[in-house]
């Protein structure tokens, strides 16, 4: 079953040159899959998550999710559902210093009035998955930025939603959190069958992903699928980065 179907997207900027972004996308990603979106910087990656996140909208071809199409609700309704349907983790964490670790994980719930004992389980259950139940009663500028990305995994999941949406989680990291928060993103992947589409320049995060789609000026370039070894799998990838070019500073230096 497809949690996400994107067909034919189009997205152009206007202006005294309009700007096409995305051409022709074709996309779907399956429930419990873990997909990658890589590409050179101007590429569209982070125009099409937007896009799949009803941030912004399609300028032509459809985005369903669970077959229904979020575009069609009225303002109200479409911040309901991204609200219930979508998570999202960024590089910046984007986590809130007034509050602490537990209220911004719950953050979400408390938006839907959720009962305080059933957000407090909740919570409770999702930081012991990701080693940081002993922090819940922290402010936010006290904890590592391992530790704020896993808040911020935490809060993404805690209404199980639809689809994660995880734009560079991995940007702000230094290599051993990165692993870490790639390989706690894997396990909730596999173990609680979330499905998750992460844009990232990082091959070493890339490789935890089921496949990895790559695009090139707005178009899909090629796709490569992970297979048992994800050491050949970190190898495939380098090699399409390769081959997509554009300037050395565009793809981070090789973490392994």
């Amino acid at each position: 079953m497809d949690i996400l179907e994107v067909k034919g997207l189009n997205k152009i900027y206007p202006g005294n040159v309009p700007y096409r972004a995305l051409n022709d996308i074709d996309l779907t990603v399956a429930k419990g899959e873990f997909v990658g979106i890589m590409g050179p910087s101007g590429s569209g990656k982070t125009t099409l998550l937007n896009v799949v996140s009803t941030i912004d909208r399609p300028t032509s071809g459809q985005v369903l999710l669970n077959g229904a199409d979020p575009f069609r609700l009225l303002s109200e309704g479409l911040a309901r559902f991204r609200r219930r349907e979508l998570g999202f983790v960024f590089q910046s964490f984007n986590l809130l210093d007034t509050m602490t670790v537990m209220e911004n994980i719950v953050l979400p719930l408390t938006l839907d009035r959720t009962k305080v004992a059933d957000m407090l389980g909740r919570a409770e259950r999702i930081a012991e998955k990701l080693g940081i139940a002993g922090i819940l009663n922290k402010r936010t500028y006290e904890i590592s930025g391992g530790q704020a990305q896993r808040t911020a995994i935490a809060r993404a999941l805690i209404h199980q939603p639809q689809l994660l949406l995880a734009d560079e989680p991995t940007g702000n990291l230094d290599s051993k959190s990165a692993r870490d928060v790639m390989g706690l993103m894997s396990a909730l992947n596999k173990d609680e069958s979330a499905t998750m589409l992460l844009v990232t320049h990082d091959a070493m995060a890339a490789s935890y992903c089921d496949r990895v789609i790559f695009i090139k000026d707005g178009r899909t370039y090629t796709e490569i699928h992970c297979g048992d070894n994800r050491k050949a799998f970190y190898q495939k990838i380098l090699n399409v980065l390769s081959l997509l070019g554009g300037d050395g500073h565009e793809f981070p230096a090789i973490r392994v």
